[in-house]
């Protein structure tokens, strides 16, 4: 994916990426302090926000393609098992139980699978989101501080299953987070946003380019 001169006007400030590309099988950390446009930016990738300009080309992905969880995930009013087969569903994808049930225990959640989701705690909702976008195999997976209601063992469960899915299906990530120092671990890039700039990147971090 490519962004090329990317504008929005919000409040008072104005977010500006004049080029920013998130490429296939690697991992990109987006960071930054509060209100200096993170989560407009991934909004504006999504199509949930019209920018006032500029482009974003996909380079061939479809919107199928694409997902993102967000620090306050929304979920169905149905089970957790539901709520996590849905986007499979919608793609007209096959179910592989054996998957689901695997996805569930790691998180902790299969006791849990057909309980009503708006039961679940907050970190809880948090792993489902997590589940749930990353069950289809997307190319490319938009991650909106979800992290930040996890436990320290649930944190590094998911760095470990993001560095998997990456070498498994080769997608393209793009994390904001304000725990970078503990995730850039498995950053291969960091851009760092300030007032709706990105103000520096910090390439190649793990030394690997896929």
């Amino acid at each position: 994916m490519r962004i090329t001169e990317l504008r929005k006007k919000v409040g008072g400030m104005e977010i500006h990426v004049p080029d920013l590309r998130i490429e296939s099988g690697r991992i990109h950390g987006l960071v930054g302090p509060n209100g200096c446009g993170k989560t407009t930016l991934l909004k504006m990738i999504m199509g949930i926000i019209r920018p006032d300009s500029g482009t974003v080309d996909f380079e061939g992905l479809r919107p199928t393609d694409i997902t993102m969880t967000s620090q306050r995930p929304y979920l169905m009013r149905a089970s957790v098992y539901d709520n996590i087969v849905y986007p499979l569903k919608i793609r007209g994808a096959g179910i592989d139980q054996g998957e689901i049930d695997d996805l569930l225990e790691r998180t902790g959640l299969l006791p849990h699978k057909h309980q009503y989701a708006g039961s679940l705690s907050s970190g809880e909702r948090q792993k489902l989101s997590f589940l749930r976008a990353i069950v289809f195999h997307p190319s490319m997976i938009l991650v909106d501080e979800t992290f930040s209601n996890l436990d320290p063992d649930s944190e590094a469960l998911f760095r470990e299953m993001i560095l998997e899915r990456r070498e498994k299906d080769g997608a393209a990530w793009l994390i904001v987070s304000h725990q970078w120092d503990r995730m850039n671990s498995i950053f291969d890039e960091i851009h760092h946003m300030e007032k709706g700039r990105i103000v520096k990147r910090d390439g190649n971090l793990n030394g690997a380019i896929k």
